[in-house]
């Protein structure tokens, strides 16, 4: 039986126990495959070096526009020392707000998508929410199975303070998605 930590608050503080973390499970359950939200690259980079080279690792930073103009969180330096790292690097529309965000933004009121994504932060964090749409958005490019359990992890801000066992799905079957495990999350979010 796996056990779960909890921090006492989010933020990059937890980035390292994540990592450990991280490696137990993959050791343990044959994990394969772990997806890391990682806008500069270091919490991805920080796995790789834990991690064994048979596990593949997939990193996912913001999508360009984000913060706005034209250019993603990760600097092309960053990238590359990634990919040289054999981890791939995923720039892609998020999947629990994407052009939802904007009606919002635009005309007001909520979305779909935007209750999905708030019901995942009621267990007290941004970090479940981001696991799960990083999850989804690396399936949704073929870079993880969905027929076999990956680990994701998410945070809040910089670095890393959630991480989760889950069978992935598709955004076209969502509602397949099963989160097996929390293996670590903050007691609290900050907002």
């Amino acid at each position: 039986m796996a056990e779960i930590v909890y921090f006492d608050t989010p933020g990059p503080q937890n980035t390292s126990a994540i990592v450990e973390i991280v490696k137990k499970r993959c050791a343990e359950l044959g994990i394969e495959h772990v997806v890391v939200a990682s806008d500069s690259g270091a919490t991805a980079m920080k796995m790789r070096e834990a991690l064994p080279e048979s596990v593949k690792i997939v990193a996912i930073p913001e999508h360009a526009g984000y913060k706005g103009g034209d250019a993603s969180s990760i600097t092309p330096e960053a990238r590359k020392q990634l990919e040289e790292k054999g981890i791939k690097v995923l720039i892609c529309s998020h999947a629990l707000s994407g052009v939802a965000r904007s009606i919002t933004n635009k005309f007001g009121g909520i979305s779909h998508i935007e209750i999905i994504a708030y019901t995942l932060r009621l267990f007290g964090c941004e970090g479940i929410k981001v696991a799960v749409e990083v999850a989804v958005m690396a399936a949704d490019a073929g870079e993880v199975p969905t027929d076999r359990e990956i680990i994701a992890v998410g945070g809040t801000g910089k670095g890393a303070d959630t991480a989760i066992v889950l069978k992935s799905a598709h955004m076209t079957n969502f509602f397949d998605l099963e989160i097996r495990e929390i293996l670590a999350k903050p007691r609290q979010r900050t907002f």
